[in-house]
């Protein structure tokens, strides 16, 4: 069973104020550096958990995981298995915001309020995924969306594994 790190997380939630205030995630890989810009008007909650982990360094140090190219990379997972999470799940917020290249979205099973850790980032369209998934941010400029796409195309197992790690550094949360 993970551990659950909720309250930690909500600890690290206490200065954040979504109104009036606009949050990038900065996420320090192995591959360079992805700029993300939050989207709390559509998936405040989702916005405000992510953060709080990234506060909390619960990212720093994990590895994308699962790298689908031409669909998304994903990581979040702190066992790096993709099995793992922060031990709670958060509520669903789907919304109109389209699964298209740069968005960042959660990652969850097939209950709908399943999400925890895990986040995923499209590295093409699928609208499939629109109202299924939260999508919750997006890369904040041209240089992040490249180094999205260049974890994209590293090379993996049968099963989805890169083949070489890709390290998730640090996520840092800047207020803007």
């Amino acid at each position: 069973m993970a551990k659950n790190v909720k309250t930690d997380v909500e600890a690290a939630q206490k200065d954040l104020a979504l109104d009036g205030k606009q949050y990038q995630a900065v996420i320090d890989t192995s591959e360079g550096t992805i700029t993300l810009d939050m989207l709390p008007d559509v998936a405040p909650g989702h916005v405000k958990n992510f953060l709080g982990l990234a506060k909390t360094g619960f990212y720093d140090g994990g590895v994308f995981h699962r790298i689908i190219e031409g669909f998304m990379i994903q990581g979040g997972c702190p066992e790096g298995s993709g099995f793992g999470g922060p031990g709670y799940t958060i509520k669903a917020e789907f919304n109109s915001t389209p699964h298209e290249p740069g968005v960042l979205s959660m990652a969850r099973s097939n209950d709908p309020n399943s999400a925890g850790s895990q986040f995923f980032i499209c590295l093409a369209r699928h609208s499939h995924l629109d109202n299924q998934y939260t999508a919750f941010g997006r890369t904040a400029d041209a240089a992040s969306l490249d180094v999205v796409k260049k974890i994209g195309n590293v090379a993996t197992d049968a099963n989805d594994k890169p083949k070489k790690p890709v390290q998730i550094r640090s996520v840092k949360v800047v207020e803007k």
